[in-house]
């Protein structure tokens, strides 16, 4: 719409309504912006994004951004609202697995080739290469770093207690004329802890809990850059019934303890990294930003494309996500093991594990090769940081206007208050000083609703789908001694057919776009009217591009290409 009228001053909002005509039917209209080209040459821009019917009147204001005196003279009695973009159901064709007569069934697998001969409707050549490689413990290093879970291993700089690894353990698996507390001081020893899910309640299978094991993982780099597990022990308290595994150990046992450890991996992965830690907290961030901020506020404009599905999409990623993990029940007590979880998790959840350069550093990772979801995800969160710095330089000139913006404190007081229950051990902020505050802060955000739900996300169908790799669930109980196990004890543990389906049916959904997906970096919307604001949106654009090519051209040397964090493959928002 393009509007031209006599002088009207300064232009601050709209009103906008449908007048209904008797001869009309009633309709609904979808608005997507008001433009107002001024007698002096200026053209107005008034976004709106919304459906119109009849009766309702908008008020909509200028895409300009101003400053918190004009914000505060600006709130209406209509109060802050967004149409949210329904959300389209996906559904896996489980036609042909129907067909096969699988879905639905309660029997074991006869062998692995049999799952592997039978699961062939629907591929990667990503998933090909995890179904063929998944025994290799060069492999199943690798998958700590740039798998769908990049964001539990650590460097080891100090043995723990409970995990009495000796030098006679692991000499045979370290490089020759070293010991082990030199490979620790050389810091070459990472450690995969999964306290968190000691004494969980699980779900109950045919009258039997499944199990879910506190493992401990020692993972070993060597000279070569190749990462691989030396030590693994299923319980956080060592004894004659939970030994410590090594790789000479018989090849079974290393096998299925191996399997043990992805699954509690699996399961802090879908309740913490992924659906916690992206999801959850878009939408502390969401309701904070609609809460807090006019329309016309800076950081509304700049923040609400990226909670473009989150209200919408959590209550069905609690449901998808948290189902096949074990730790939900159909009782009224179901989610017991669920929330315990995330309230320990929350409880040590801090604002540098949530900005990615600190969460590399507190976990000793800086240097460790191979290492794509950091190289990728560093890159990306510069570009965010230098987008977010340019922007808000625009809007907070210097950190008066910070301390003096009462809505942007408010906004930040009520996601420290109410998403982080106040907790000042956490470090996050209460209040905002400066604009390098502001600025880290906001990027955060950003980074975490788009790069790091894709880092989480994208990456199911090619780690998931073959289900022994990253088994959701586990049937029968870890092995408490060494020599027990064989095949039959391995398909008698992992998911059964039906369980398996449903499984592969999961990652298939999780890892689908939406047809109108919004890429990182892409604002249809036009929020911002300011020629000043969008160069920078350009300039951002070119910068991810910049990155695109860089990450393209690396991926050409590698067996695994990393994909998970290219700018093309990243979603603006969380997103299923």
């Amino acid at each position: 719409v393009n509007l031209k009228y006599r002088p009207l001053g300064h232009l601050l909002l709209i009103k906008l309504e449908i007048s209904q005509y008797f001869y009309l039917p009633e309709n609904q209209w979808f608005c997507s912006k008001i433009v107002v080209d001024t007698p002096e040459g200026e053209a107005v821009l008034f976004p709106c994004h919304r459906w119109l019917t009849w009766g309702e009147v908008l008020e909509l204001r200028g895409a300009k951004g101003l400053s918190p005196s004009y914000t505060s003279v600006l709130h209406s009695s209509l109060g802050i609202f967004m149409q949210w973009v329904c959300l389209s159901a996906f559904s896996c064709s489980k036609a042909e697995l129907k067909l096969k007569g699988l879905f639905g069934s309660e029997e074991s697998w006869e062998s692995l080739e049999s799952m592997k001969n039978t699961l062939t409707f629907k591929t990667s050549p990503t998933a090909e290469y995890v179904a063929e490689h998944w025994k290799d413990d060069a492999f199943y290093g690798y998958q700590f770093l740039n798998g769908v879970h990049p964001s539990i291993i650590r460097n080891c700089p100090l043995m723990p207690s409970n995990f009495p690894v000796t030098e006679e353990m692991v000499q045979p698996f370290l490089e020759p004329g070293t010991s082990l507390q030199q490979e620790i001081q050389k810091g070459n020893l990472f450690l995969c802890d999964y306290k968190s899910l000691e004494g969980l309640q699980t779900l109950v299978v045919e009258g039997n809990s499944m199990p879910l094991t506190a493992a401990l993982c020692l993972l070993y780099l060597d000279t070569t850059g190749t990462l691989k597990p030396i030590a693994i022990q299923l319980g956080q308290e060592p004894s004659e019934k939970c030994p410590i595994f090594v790789p000479s150990d018989p090849e079974l046992d290393w096998l299925l303890v191996k399997m043990f450890v992805k699954n509690a991996d699996s399961v802090i992965h879908q309740i913490i990294s992924h659906l916690m830690n992206t999801h959850l907290l878009a939408e502390v961030f969401a309701v904070a930003t609609m809460r807090h901020f006019p329309d016309v506020h800076p950081l509304y404009k700049l923040l609400t494309p990226h909670f473009r599905y989150t209200l919408q999409i959590n209550t069905a990623a609690r449901v998808v996500l948290l189902g096949p993990t074990g730790l939900v029940s159909k009782s009224s007590a179901g989610n017991e093991g669920t929330n315990e979880l995330m309230r320990r998790h929350l409880a040590e959840t801090t604002y540098s594990s949530l900005c990615l350069p600190d969460n590399i550093a507190d976990r000793g990772l800086q240097n460790i090769p191979n290492f794509y979801y950091r190289d990728d995800g560093l890159k990306l969160w510069t570009a965010i940081n230098r987008f977010v710095w340019a922007m808000l330089g625009l809007y907070y000139p210097t950190d008066d206007e910070v301390s003096g913006d009462a809505e942007l404190q408010r906004w930040i007081q009520d996601i420290s208050t109410r998403g982080f229950l106040g907790n000042r051990r956490s470090g996050m902020p209460e209040s905002f000083i400066t604009v390098e505050e502001v600025v880290k802060f906001v990027t955060m955000v950003i980074f975490t609703t788009s790069a790091q739900h894709a880092a989480v996300n994208s990456g199911q169908f090619d780690y998931n789908s073959w289900v022994p790799n990253n088994p959701l669930q586990l049937r029968r109980a870890p092995p408490t001694t060494k020599g027990q196990v064989t095949m039959e004890t391995i398909l008698e543990t992992l998911p059964n057919i039906g369980h398996s389906v449903d499984f592969i049916a999961l990652s298939s959904v999780l890892h689908k776009k939406y047809t109108d997906s919004v890429v990182l970096g892409s604002y249809p919307e036009e929020r911002f009217g300011e020629p000043a604001a969008k160069q920078i949106i350009e300039n951002f654009q070119k910068e991810l591009s910049s990155i695109e090519e860089r990450i393209i051209e690396r991926n050409a040397t590698l067996h695994v290409p990393y994909c998970y964090l290219k700018p093309s493959e990243i979603e603006n928002s969380v997103s299923i």
